[in-house]
Order: structure tokens, then sequence, then C-alpha cells
């Protein structure tokens, strides 16, 4: 059994967003990369079960959609424990057309377990494993907080209002995580990071459909607004600074 990771490579969250002057692209200038945090999930839990699986899950591969400037991200992933890489070697327009070459790639490599985060740090998209599942013609599960193989067969579970739901699929299918499918990511050991420098990372031209949408224009949150201090005894002000600037009450 073979278990792909999509991979987003996101800014780091303490990186300090600028965007270019006309407002219409993000300034990539001094960015920080790293692995979508829940694609590092989906990762930890996959490296997890084939480690417990007896040999059953023989190969770990991550997948990207990006330049070559997103092959530090997939080395790290390749230095936590994944198998080999594959980056498809264009800069996505949108969520539709990294789903497209993903699974334009799959169609002639496929794999029982696709896993991809419920969403990506940057954009919050929450569309890529959806139209994934779409494009393969392969069930899909959406808000996995569990994933184990119960002989040949996939578990997952994903809370509702109320309670859990446990559900079983068959494979190929694509199981879309969110936080609680893997409690902490891994970090890369020496030993890991030497070994990564060896492990495959293929580079594929895409071969899927474009970008169905285009960002027109980006805006910056307008600035808070400075503190205002209020006087103790005096509620009056306050109740009338809530109900005609803060608009609460």
């Amino acid at each position: 059994m073979k278990i792909l990771v999509c991979l987003s490579n996101v800014p780091d969250t303490t990186t300090k967003i600028k965007l270019n002057g006309d407002q219409t692209a993000v300034d990539m200038a001094g960015v920080q990369w790293v692995i979508n945090p829940w694609d590092e999930l989906a990762l930890t839990r996959a490296l997890d079960l084939k480690e417990k699986s007896g040999g059953k899950i023989d190969q770990i591969t991550v997948i990207t959609v990006g330049e070559s400037y997103t092959e530090p991200t997939i080395r790290k992933a390749l230095a936590v424990g994944a198998d080999d890489g594959v980056r498809i070697n264009m800069t996505p327009g949108d969520d539709y057309e990294v789903a497209s070459n993903i699974a334009a790639y799959l169609k002639d490599n496929p794999y029982e377990i696709v896993l991809a985060g419920i969403e990506s740090s940057d954009y919050n998209g929450s569309a890529v494993g959806g139209m994934l599942a779409e494009f393969l013609k392969v069930p899909s599960v959406s808000s996995v907080s569990f994933l184990d193989i119960e002989g040949e067969e996939p578990l997952m579970k994903r809370e509702i209002p109320g309670g859990t739901e446990t559900i079983k699929v068959p494979v190929p299918f694509v199981a879309i995580v969110q936080k609680g499918i893997a409690l902490d990511p891994r970090i890369p050991a020496m030993r890991g990071i030497m070994m990564a420098r060896k492990k495959p990372l293929t580079v594929v031209e895409p071969a899927g459909e474009g970008a169905k949408s285009t960002f027109v224009q980006f805006g910056m949150p307008q600035p808070k607004a400075k503190v205002k201090m209020i006087d103790a005894e005096n509620a009056g002000e306050l109740i009338t600074l809530l109900h005609e600037e803060a608009k609460v009450i």
C-alpha cells in the first residue's frame, strides 16, 4: 500500500506579509517558507501508520505544485521520513489548477490513500482535497481527525455535533485531515537531514488544466484604533462608545 501526502508550501506564520505596488500580488522577497501545518500533521500520521503496518505500507510520497523554491520544503518532508518527493513544476493560479495537476500525476502513478490538509495557512481555500477526489472520481472524507488501518481496511473518524462519526471507505480514497490527526509534527533529526539529500525528488511538468479564477487585488487589514481609556466612574461614556463606535450593544 502506498500513501501520497499533498504538501502546500506556505509562509512561516512569523513572516511579515507585504504586497506589491498595485496590490495585485504578495511580495515574496524575504519570505521564510514552511510546510503547511495541516499537511505536516498528515505526513506525521502517514509515517506513524507505515511504522506500525508491518510492511503493509511500503511507500510514503509527498507532492507539491510549485517552482524550484519549494524544494527545501519537500526536502524537509523527506528528512522527517517520507520516502520520495514529487514537484509539479509550475506556479499554480488557484486551487482548481493545483488539484487538476495532482490528479493528472496520480492517473499515471496511483496511490491507495491520498492525504490533504483541510486548508492552507496562507489562502485558506479548503478546496484542493475535495476537488482532487472529484478529478480522480474516488471517495473523499473531509474533516478527518483520526485515521488507522484495521487489517486491510482504512478506518476514519471525525467530530460531529454531539459526538464522533466513524467511517470506512474502499481504497483508493482522499482523506482531508484536520487537527487531531496527529498530536505534534515530527522534527527532522540530523541523520534524517543527511539521508534526505539522497532521497529521490522527481520534477514533472504540468499535465492538468489551468486556473479558473484570478486574484484581482489584495488588501491589508485596517490598523487597529488606539486604545481609549475611560475613567472607572464614567460608565455612561463607556456605554456610549460601545453603542455608537464599537456597535456591540
